[in-house]
């Protein structure tokens, strides 16, 4: 499947790629991929809330990432702020 905006050629050089990587190397770059989107959400509630510490930066993405209800089940007494 290709995006609007990649060319077969593109694609076709990509996919390669991604074959090389071979199955452990695909899930360890989705990870670090997962794990860098993260960083980066956290950098923009941090931004949004500047009176926000760490621990409640953390909340916020958790609440995010998870929803109100299993928020509130996993982390009973953590605030809920707003991411």
């Amino acid at each position: 499947m290709l995006d609007d905006d990649t060319t077969a050629e593109a694609a076709a050089v990509q996919f390669a790629v991604w074959r090389r990587l071979g199955g452990p190397g695909r899930l360890e770059l989705a990870m670090r991929m997962s794990d860098e989107a993260r960083d980066l959400t956290r950098a923009g509630i941090a931004a949004r809330h500047p009176d926000y510490t760490p621990d409640d930066v953390e909340h916020a993405l958790r609440r995010m990432l998870l929803g109100d209800d299993l928020f509130r089940a996993a982390w009973p007494k953590a605030p809920v702020l707003e991411p």
